[in-house]
């Protein structure tokens, strides 16, 4: 057979076996091409290319309306904190403020002159929430109104005719309530002490000690402070009424509380005076005056006044206790001293007289009524008013003691005047408030309802103490 060559391979018919020979080998050779590794680096076209960070969320705008709670007025420049977010108040005292979402918000507004305001508020539905901040000069955070126990307030602005917007039963009231941020806090001679909100009266909380009680609570900052007959001072959580802690002084106390920079400066029957400090829970100090004290304390020119049974004011220095000088009338004090204007005006009930020193200690004059004055005094612009037994309140220039006027009730005083927009109202044993012009004695007003200390209150409704029930007034002249 010849031979054939390799270039005319093509043209030879191959038979059909070889054929499937030669097919079966190319697909083998082709698998194994297929089965080997190939490489770990891709190259730059085939790499998956990252995802792109989410947006960051829409932040929502929130209105916050800031209202001053109680003469009803925008607000304006208060600083406004929604979460982490902040904003001021516009004109209209709104702040628009974006927020990362709606929820409930930690919501807090500062303004000078204002309480601090600080409350989660919920954002879900509700873009636009309108809070109330309240000054703290407009409140009445302690019995007599200022830390000299005046028993006037310089700054409210309410005058009579009223009107009733609410009433409350209390139970009989010796004392009178305070006020603040909306919130009155009465005690009554049960020793149960309520919480009532000033828009409606309602009561929020109410808490009963025991025994009976004879003095005015006080607010300091988110506390209140009560002393009770049953000999203990109990500071308690305002918002709730919760007991955050109390001291036990082992007499009845009587004094209502004076409390400045956290210090609570207070008198008990076994003739002690204290100076509690609030923040560590222990005396700063005691001083023994060997006398019965019901007296409150009161402050003026960095001294501490206190009066005893033994007929004396005392003057003793807020830091140690330590008596600076002390004063005596012509009978024991049962009711508590006013400072104003470099003087220190103390009754004496036995005595039935008002005497007036110097803050320094100098005799200035003094004024007996012939009868028992169980009254505290009040004072207003130069002028000193004190009720007595004898039915009669007095108004006395504060300079000389001289009589300026006297009006008869024809019952017995036995609470303190209390002097508000130039009115000066009190209560007597015959169940009757009266309200008079301070300057010139002539009646203004009575309410047909009182006993003892007469008012309390805040910028838009006074509180009226009648025996047993609690009054809240605006002038009628006010729009509701």
């Amino acid at each position: 057979m010849p031979s054939v060559g390799v270039a005319n391979l093509g043209r030879v018919r191959l038979p059909a076996v070889v054929l499937v020979v030669l097919a079966l080998l190319v697909a083998g050779c082709s698998s194994d091409r297929k089965a080997e590794p190939t490489t770990t680096e891709a190259s730059p076209a085939t790499l998956t290319p990252p995802k792109p960070p989410p947006p960051p969320p829409k932040r929502s705008k929130v209105h916050v309306i800031v209202f001053d709670g109680d003469t009803g007025a925008p607000v304006r420049n208060a600083v406004v904190h929604v979460g982490r977010f902040g904003g001021k108040t516009n004109y209209h005292g709104v702040a628009k403020i974006k927020i990362a979402h709606h929820a409930r918000l930690e919501v807090n507004v500062a303004k000078r002159g204002y309480d601090a305001y600080s409350q989660r508020l919920q954002f879900r539905d509700r873009p636009k929430v309108g809070v109330r901040v309240y000054q703290a000069k407009l409140q009445w955070t302690r019995y007599g109104a200022t830390a000299g126990r005046t028993q006037s307030h310089p700054l409210l602005k309410l005058r009579p005719p009223f009107r009733v917007v609410w009433s409350a039963p209390i139970g009989l009231m010796e004392f009178p309530s305070v006020v603040d941020a909306d919130v009155a806090f009465v005690a009554n001679y049960h020793a149960a002490v309520r919480a009532l909100s000033m828009r409606n009266g309602k009561v929020a909380w109410k808490r009963t000690f025991g025994g009976i009680m004879a003095a005015s609570p006080a607010i300091d900052g988110e506390n209140l402070i009560v002393h009770a007959m049953n000999g203990h001072v109990y500071v308690l959580d305002r918002h709730s009424g919760r007991i955050r802690w109390s001291y036990r002084t082992g007499a009845p106390i009587e004094s209502s509380p004076l409390v400045l920079d956290g210090v609570d400066y207070f008198g008990d029957w076994s003739g002690t005076v204290w100076a509690l400090d609030l923040r560590t829970h222990r005396p700063r100090w005691t001083y023994r005056s060997g006398y019965k004290i019901t007296s409150s304390a009161s402050y003026a020119g960095g001294t501490v006044f206190i009066g005893d049974y033994g007929g004396r004011v005392l003057a003793l220095n807020p830091r140690n206790g330590g008596l600076r000088w002390s004063g005596s009338v012509n009978g024991r004090v049962y009711g508590t001293p006013a400072t104003d204007g470099g003087r220190v005006f103390v009754p004496s009930s036995t005595g039935g007289s008002l005497t007036a020193f110097s803050t320094r200690g100098a005799r200035l004059w003094s004024l007996g009524t012939g009868s028992y004055v169980y009254s505290s005094p009040a004072v207003w612009n130069g002028r000193v008013y004190i009720g007595s037994y004898n039915g009669s309140l007095y108004c006395l220039s504060a300079g000389s003691g001289r009589v300026l006027w006297r009006f008869s009730s024809g019952g017995a005083i036995g609470g303190a005047p209390t002097v508000v927009d130039g009115v000066v109202y009190f209560a007597n044993r015959q169940h009757r408030i009266y309200a008079l012009n301070a300057r010139t004695g002539r009646q203004v007003w009575r309410w047909p309802d009182g006993a003892f200390v007469p008012v309390a209150g805040n910028g838009r409704l006074l509180l009226l103490h009648g025996f047993s029930r609690l009054y809240a007034v605006a002038p009628k002249s006010r729009p509701r």
